[in-house]
């Protein structure tokens, strides 16, 4: 027997520890000086701290979203939480460089089995109708723990050290399970054969492809990078040919893509992580390298950036649920692009600093008219038995957007100083001389311009969404089945 209960409190639990591990996504890079300080390293193996992190939790995403509907996703997500936390009080313990790496492998872990099992437990208890506002809290979430991630990183590594950026996550790890194991309903699970095949090919064509993005600007795109990547993406070609074949449960059911909304969403949010990941790099190397502010001073210039994200994400998730799916989606890429072609413009030695907090208002805005939406509209179609499938293909997109950003970031900001003749200038120790801080500024606000028209790309993908039909049968209705605690 099913019963249905409110699914409000258990999007709450989940989005708890959904926060945290967004969170870690981006703490970390305001904290490398101190921990390359601390653990007498150096600058290539603390950048590691960050890819080992982005590599764990990019390339088990589609083997832990099909998880979820085999074991269910509560079960999934209690065990990454777990994971996690503890890898959390790992990494804050860590001595030494190589035991931090090792850590953040296991952290990142952790977060992959979590993250897809709470858009699938959005999608399985929430009805079609309904989603918008939910994804509106989910979208808000993503997008708030992506922009205060620095801020938190900042505050606590000058306030304390860096330890405590890992260490305040095992209080709230803890927070997380309880409230979802006490709220989060045991969904019915969908235990067919799993596809052994398919695991081991997206495992290695995801490990080439991500591995050798990331590496690649280290190596300077090098023959052997390159190889890493053709062959990460023939590996990935073999995979969505096996995929094609008649098994019974396909890790990603390539009939997921016939539907156009799931298949353009994918695409814009791959955008979103491009976006959001190659504009941090510069805007950061300007603040504290042309600005001269310390990394808590340029971390609060985004405070109201995350503001808004945090404020406007509620509200523009119910607004989405009664307008066409195009609308709001379009808008939010528009007026996020539009706010980084002002900020790059605005990139110069003496600007004011209200013109980047009022771009950054706008920014904010539009991200909660673009993570909320787009997330409902690829997940509004899906059947039940495929909702972990779809979300972790969906999630997939997004971590693979973030490599490609943060790799063509460092591309292009490397390619920007060159022309502007500045070559290896040094970027720390202080503001930067009168003599070449107008042409640092002007190759950083170049660099800005690669996320801004990455955007457009996620706007025309937008535009092309279909209206979703009017009514939804019963049959595909979700339904929270409360079949236990555990």
């Amino acid at each position: 027997m099913t019963a249905q209960r409110n699914p409000w409190p258990a999007l709450g639990a989940l989005v708890v520890g959904f926060f945290m591990i967004l969170l870690d996504s981006t703490i970390v890079s305001v904290a490398n000086p101190a921990i390359m300080r601390d653990l007498h390293t150096d600058i290539v193996q603390v950048i590691w701290v960050t890819s080992a992190y982005l590599l764990a939790y990019a390339i088990p995403l589609l083997v832990t979203g099909r998880l979820g509907d085999r074991l269910g996703p509560k079960r999934v997500y209690l065990t990454g939480l777990c994971v996690f936390t503890a890898a959390s009080l790992w990494c804050a313990r860590s001595g030494s460089i190589e035991m931090l790496i090792a850590a953040r492998t296991v952290q990142g872990l952790g977060a992959s089995m979590m993250t897809p099992q709470t858009m699938a437990v959005i999608t399985r208890t929430f009805p079609p109708e309904r989603r918008g506002a939910a994804m509106g809290l989910w979208g808000s979430v993503a997008g708030l723990a992506m922009l205060v991630g620095p801020i938190v990183g900042g505050v606590l590594v000058d306030q304390l050290s860096w330890n405590w950026i890992f260490y305040i996550n095992v209080p709230i790890g803890v927070i997380a399970f309880v409230l979802a194991y006490r709220l989060v309903p045991a969904l019915e699970t969908h235990g067919r054969q799993f596809d052994r095949v398919g695991v081991v090919l997206s495992a290695i064509g995801m490990f080439l492809l991500v591995f050798g993005l990331q590496e690649g600007n280290g190596h300077h795109w090098d023959g052997e990078i390159w190889a890493l990547i053709l062959g990460g993406l023939a590996v990935l070609a073999v995979f969505v040919v096996s995929q094609a074949r008649d098994i019974a449960e396909p890790l990603v059911p390539l009939r997921l893509f016939r539907d156009r909304n799931f298949a353009l969403s994918s695409l814009a949010v791959t955008t979103m992580g491009v976006a959001v990941t190659a504009m941090m790099a510069p805007w950061y190397f300007y603040l504290q390298a042309v600005r001269d502010y310390s990394p808590t001073e340029s971390a609060l210039v985004f405070a109201p950036m995350a503001a808004a994200t945090a404020l406007s994400g509620p509200l523009i998730g119910k607004l989405s649920d009664r307008l066409p799916p195009r609308v709001v989606p379009t808008i939010g890429f528009i007026l996020f692009a539009a706010s980084i072609f002002v900020i790059a413009a605005a990139m110069r030695p003496n600007s004011p600093i209200a013109i980047f907090l009022l771009a950054g208002v706008f920014a904010g805005v539009a991200n909660s008219a673009i993570w909320a939406p787009l997330a409902a509209i690829a997940t509004r179609n899906l059947p039940m038995a495929q909702a972990g499938a779809g979300a972790g293909v969906y999630n997939t997109t997004r971590q693979l957007g973030s490599v490609l950003g943060s790799a063509a970031a460092a591309a292009v900001i490397s390619a920007r100083m060159a022309a502007q003749g500045l070559g290896g200038a040094a970027t720390g120790g202080g503001r930067l001389p009168a003599a070449i801080a107008d042409r640092f500024s002007t190759a950083l606000g170049q660099a800005m311009i690669l996320p801004a028209a990455v955007l457009l790309l996620g706007a025309a993908a937008a535009a092309l969404f279909a209206r979703a039909p009017e009514s939804v049968s019963a049959a595909e209705q979700p339904v929270a089945a409360d079949v236990g605690t555990r």
